[in-house]
């Protein structure tokens, strides 16, 4: 019996706080790692955006899982396995083991993150509080990204890399105990089935596309590099072709339909594109450039959230009042300022208008984010729960993932292009900052080239991510376009099955993609 959906709600954050802190918290620990393990610059991107990367290409399968099998029960399983996997990776001995174990770290994360959404719609009937649990569980998921670099400082200040894998088991530990206490148990439909195949289609589509990218960004142009972004796209087509043939598939792509639903989807993407990119890039810059001990740089890439923590409770006003659209547009723009401020400003020595810049950056882009999750969820179907949360966890971690990797690999390649080749002379060096770092024979004149080439990489990188927020912003105001309704009179509309109160709210048919069961 459910004591409190509330503490229900505490019993299903706290996994999903180590998760997200599991995206940023290897953030701080890249000197470290490189100087053990060396890893080469591609092998570096791999450790960071193999957990986004293997998360989105497994979210569909398990969010339907779930849905069949019951969110309790994957949930409990998936906290095993990520308890595990959290072991092996802490006492990794190489760049390839570290990356297996992140992969698996993933599939297990893919397992908790539609679980815990879905409950949540279990959990709380109430439309208002239903609305607060989300954002709850929505800040939680941000703050676990924030979080996770402030943790990884104080472990490397006392202990090896290694320790900040091992503070996800307790945590892990408690939520095998209290689940089963806390969380209801009869959610899952049998009658549903899991196409595996599909799942398989996702990362065979995902991972050759962003190896290909990432060894073009490296090399340059070769048939082979190309050929795998072309093996990638093909099996994507072939994922969407079987969606449209399955009973119960992994996307419905109906949903799609709707233009607003899923432009919704995409402003996500390129959201967490923005968001993620920066984090990783900005962490370097504090500890590599800035040359902060990873505490240092952790409490000063925390200063942004002091601001950006009263971002999503103001764009949830706001947008009661002009609507979710020019809340999402605009949250957009002033993520693209921040993202010009970093691409003018940064120097060597440039802390404060660092600082400015990634407060704009966060602060846009949460409120962005904070309105594409309400409105996704509050639109999402009972039955299908697990797999809307799933779909949209898949665009974040996605689009996270996508900066990560992208954004990572036209920084280093600025870098292999403006470093002075005569005064850094070391192969690993030459290949990136960390490299020369780790490099115990580079000499002062040595790094400071590496750090003024890595800042023309970060900049370029600021600059093209700018322009992309700034494309999707304007493209944002064409599809949501007709979609003026404020937030909360948008939530009654739905939360309301009286006929009578429809006509009266509305005089259109919903558009394909929104319809309920029963509409």
């Amino acid at each position: 019996m459910i004591r409190s959906p509330w503490l229900g709600l505490v019993a299903l954050c706290a996994p999903m706080l180590i998760v997200s802190m599991d995206v940023s918290v290897l953030f701080f620990a890249v000197p470290y790692i490189s100087e053990d393990l060396a890893p080469s610059p591609e092998q570096q991107l791999w450790i960071f955006d193999v957990y986004g990367f293997v998360l989105a290409g497994l979210l569909l399968s398990m969010g339907a899982l779930a849905d069949r099998f019951g969110h309790r029960r994957v949930l409990l399983l998936g906290a095993t396995a990520f308890g595990i996997a959290s072991v092996i990776a802490a006492y990794a001995t190489s760049a390839e083991m570290l990356i297996g174990a992140r992969a698996v770290l993933a599939v297990a994360g893919a397992t908790l993150m539609p679980s815990t959404l879905a409950l949540i719609r279990r959990l709380f009937d109430d439309e208002g509080d239903r609305t607060k649990a989300v954002a709850a569980w929505n800040a939680v998921m941000t703050g676990g990204v924030a979080v996770g670099p402030i943790i990884s400082g104080v472990l490397l200040e006392q202990f090896w890399w290694g320790s900040v894998f091992l503070i996800n088991v307790p945590v892990m530990v408690v939520l095998l105990v209290v689940a089963p206490i806390l969380l209801p148990a009869d959610t899952g439909d049998r009658s549903r089935r899991v196409d595996l195949l599909s799942s398989l289609f996702v990362l065979a589509s995902l991972l050759p596309i962003i190896q290909g990218i990432k060894t073009l960004a490296a090399h340059g142009f070769s048939v082979e590099r190309t050929a795998l972004i072309v093996i990638g796209l093909s099996f994507g087509a072939a994922f969407v072709a079987r969606q449209r043939r399955l009973e119960h598939p992994l996307v419905d792509l109906q949903l799609f339909a709707n233009r607003r639903l899923s432009a919704s989807i995409w402003i996500n993407v390129v959201s967490m594109f923005g968001l993620m990119g920066n984090a990783v890039m900005m962490t370097q810059y504090l500890q590599s450039v800035l040359g902060y001990s990873p505490l240092q740089a952790a409490l000063w890439s925390l200063a942004p959230s002091v601001v950006v923590g009263a971002v999503a409770p103001t764009s949830a006003v706001l947008a009661a009042r002009v609507g979710r659209p020019p809340v999402m547009v605009g949250g957009l723009l002033v993520g693209a300022c921040g993202y010009f401020v970093l691409a003018a400003a940064t120097g060597t020595d440039t802390l404060v208008t660092v600082l400015i810049g990634a407060t704009l950056l966060a602060g846009g882009i949460v409120s962005t984010t904070t309105m594409v999750a309400d409105h996704v969820v509050s639109v999402a179907p009972a039955d299908r729960a697990g797999a809307s949360a799933a779909l949209l966890e898949t665009s974040s971690e996605l689009g996270g993932a996508l900066g990560i990797a992208l954004l990572g690999s036209l920084l280093n390649l600025i870098y292999r292009r403006t470093v002075d080749q005569g005064v850094v002379t070391g192969a690993a060096a030459r290949e990136s900052l960390a490299g020369a770092i780790a490099d115990r024979g580079s000499a002062a004149d040595v790094i400071d080239a590496a750090r003024s080439a890595f800042v023309s990489g970060l900049s370029g990188a600021a600059l093209v991510a700018g322009l992309v927020l700034v494309l999707t912003a304007i493209g944002a105001m064409w599809a949501l376009r007709g979609d003026t309704a404020p937030a909360m009179m948008d939530r009654w509309a739905s939360s309301t099955s009286s006929g009578t109160a429809r006509r009266e709210h509305r005089h259109t048919e919903p558009e394909p993609g929104l319809r309920h069961k029963g509409d």
